[in-house]
């Protein structure tokens, strides 16, 4: 292989890459993206607030109403026991009312109620669960004082217990220091997710490429001056270099936005606009489980047990490698097709291993030592993404370079199969390729 052909291939696919406008769009307009879907649900959640909602209210049961308060977007309205549901259901326009609620008489033996609720058009969720969270409350408070126990209800919530569980991770020479679960799992879902994501879309990227030089007959000038390998090879580093621009540039971008936007909006009022955020408190409410701690100094110092030093190079090492793997099997399917539409059959047991590796990646961390787990981050088809969101949970030094050498060998093997069928696929025009054609390139001397 001639290093100089090769450089200068590297050089021309990187510039060209990186000269297009819609990479300069993607680079500039991603981390503003990434801001905006993180203030965005707030902004829609404000703007998809229900309409104010008249509930006019049947209580049969005597114990109910006194517990439906109204709210910004719901006013309840008592109509009185011996009010007819028929005749307000009707016309509920003429009543006066959007939704008719009727609770039922009190079941004394089973201390409870049944209720329905009617309305011209489905409720929304949050009224819905608004509703019957009150008539819950309205049950739960009968039912205490049906006990007769003075203060029962104080008793009660003196009996409820909310014991935090603090984990400590204990190192060789007997320190301890605490460990979250919860950090773990956030790091292990985002270092999977942001591996599968970049070895997914780059080396798509280089498919895309091959298939377009192949179809425009650039190809054939090219290979007139360069071998076959050199070409593959040149164009599979040269977009390699490319998403490492763009990675470190979205990293660069995105913490001057942060500072921009603190800067103006003040670090108080950003934190909190975060806070109010309906997605945070969805992962707030999820991480309840897993432990995930609020104060700043448990972060830290959970975060100090984590190796990072690990983690950088084994983002590194385990993106360059799988990427060079998946991109090498992506370039032998782009010089075996003439457009994209035909090479869809041909990427399937190539995308199969890796949408494999990013559904167990997002499950690591409830087992990362699993059979499932163990295996997935040392196969080489998933071991980049699997065993990155191994890592935080700590993972024996044997386990971590035996995936290392597998991927590299692999790569190496798949790398010289890809060439071979590189190397005649390229200049093949007029017949779809099939896997059996493939298979002949690929026992070609």
């Amino acid at each position: 292989m001639n290093f100089k052909k090769l450089g200068i291939i590297i050089q021309r696919e990187y510039l060209n890459k990186v000269k297009k406008k819609s990479f300069l769009l993607i680079t500039f307009l991603a981390p503003v993206l990434f801001a905006g879907i993180a203030i965005l649900p707030s902004l829609i959640m404000l703007g998809a607030k229900e309409e104010a909602k008249q509930v006019g209210v049947i209580d049969r049961s005597g114990i109910v109403m006194p517990f439906l308060t109204d709210n910004e977007v719901t006013h309840f309205q008592d109509l009185g026991p011996d009010a007819s549901p028929e005749a307000i259901k009707s016309d509920l326009s003429a009543s006066g009312v959007d939704i008719l609620l009727t609770i039922s008489e009190l079941d004394t033996e089973a201390r409870t109620v049944s209720a329905d609720c009617y309305s011209e058009k489905p409720l929304g969720m949050d009224t819905g669960e608004m509703i019957e969270s009150r008539i819950n409350d309205a049950v739960e408070a009968y039912r205490i004082d049906s006990y007769g126990i003075e203060n029962l209800e104080e008793i009660m919530a003196g009996v409820k217990s909310n014991v935090k569980l603090r984990s400590y991770t204990i190192d060789e020479s007997g320190k301890e220091s605490i460990s979250e679960s919860g950090i773990y799992m956030a790091l292990s879902m985002i270092l999977g997710m942001a591996l599968y994501m970049f070895i997914a879309l780059f080396s798509g990227m280089v498919m895309s490429s091959v298939i377009e030089e192949k179809s425009s007959r650039v190809v054939e000038v090219l290979m007139s001056s360069v071998k076959a390998t050199e070409l593959m090879f040149g164009k599979i580093i040269g977009v390699a270099l490319v998403a490492l621009t763009q990675f470190l540039l979205w990293i660069l971008l995105t913490l001057m936005l942060i500072g921009v936007a603190g800067g103006i909006l003040g670090k108080d009022k950003l934190m909190g606009m975060l806070q109010d955020d309906p997605t945070t408190e969805m992962v707030s409410q999820m991480n309840d489980n897993v432990n995930l701690p609020d104060g700043m100094d448990v972060v830290m110092s959970t975060l100090g047990n984590i190796n990072l030093g690990q983690i950088l190079f084994a983002f590194l090492f385990f993106f360059i490698f799988g990427y060079l793997l998946y991109a090498s099997l992506f370039a032998a399917i782009g010089s075996a097709v003439e457009n994209e539409g035909d090479s869809s059959q041909l990427q399937i047991p190539v995308t199969i291993p890796l949408l494999l590796a990013f559904f167990i990646a997002i499950y690591a961390f409830k087992a990362p030592d699993s059979s499932l787990v163990f295996w997935g981050s040392i196969i080489p088809f998933t071991s980049p993404i699997v065993m990155l969101a191994r890592i935080p949970f700590g993972v024996a030094t044997w386990e971590l370079v035996l995936s290392m050498v597998l991927l590299v060998v692999t790569f190496v093997v798949c790398a010289w199969a890809s060439a071979k069928i590189y190397k005649v696929g390229i200049l093949m025009y007029g017949k779809k390729s099939t896997f059996k054609d493939l298979w002949k390139w690929l026992k070609q001397k």
